[in-house]
């Protein structure tokens, strides 16, 4: 389940407003069923592969995978350093939850240094949301492109695109992409600009903190 299925759900849960709001996409009958799909999706693993609504059965009862699809995110800034500083202080993953307000904690494996495992912690809509999973990051373009996947745990991905602006700035583009279920599409969108909020201060502080850094 995405980060931001969750804070999805929180936020249905703790503001029924936004139902209301969205009740011109939303039935009754589709609010009740999304009522007995929350439950099961935080029962059951789902599978993240199926472009086709599945069933699994389970202790003779069969519970419905719903289907998944991406959504994107995406902020840019203007940061103050060289390109190359700010593409080598992107890359050291490590340092990333010194100026990403989200992001508690990146280790790099020590046999595998292309993966790394994250976590995350953060609280929303008066509940404290934490996540981990595994990425790979993809082989990169020097000073230009630096991408990643997630190979379990929170499904996500994202790429980080570098442009030089002159000999001491350049403009940081971040796109992060989750999935949600195809049922909370419309409220996924209702929530995207808090999200991209939460970027938007990740680079925020990262422009601070590449001014500093040292690799």
């Amino acid at each position: 389940m995405s980060v931001t299925a969750t804070l999805i759900t929180a936020s249905i849960s703790t503001n029924p407003s936004l139902i209301q709001t969205h009740s011109s996409l939303f039935s009754r009958t589709r609010v009740t069923t999304f009522s007995a799909y929350r439950t099961s999706f935080y029962s059951t693993p789902l599978s993240f592969t199926s472009s086709k609504p599945t069933s699994t059965t389970f202790n003779g009862f069969k519970r419905f995978c719903p289907v998944m699809e991406w959504q994107d995110c995406t902020v840019k800034m203007e940061v103050d350093v060289p390109v190359s500083v700010a593409y080598n202080c992107y890359l050291d993953r490590e340092a990333i939850p010194n100026w990403m307000p989200f992001i508690s904690t990146v280790k790099i494996l020590p046999d595998k240094p292309d993966l790394s495992r994250w976590s995350l912690k953060y609280k929303a809509f008066g509940r404290d949301i934490e996540f981990s999973w595994l990425a790979r990051n993809m082989q990169p373009i020097p000073n230009q492109k630096i991408h990643w996947r997630s190979l379990e745990g929170l499904p996500n991905k994202g790429a980080v695109r570098f442009f030089p602006k002159g000999p001491s700035s350049c403009v940081v583009e971040l796109t992060v992409s989750y999935e949600v279920p195809q049922l909370l599409t419309p409220v996924a969108s209702a929530l995207k600009p808090f999200l991209e909020g939460l970027l938007e201060r990740g680079l925020e502080r990262f422009a601070r903190f590449a001014k500093s850094y040292k690799s």
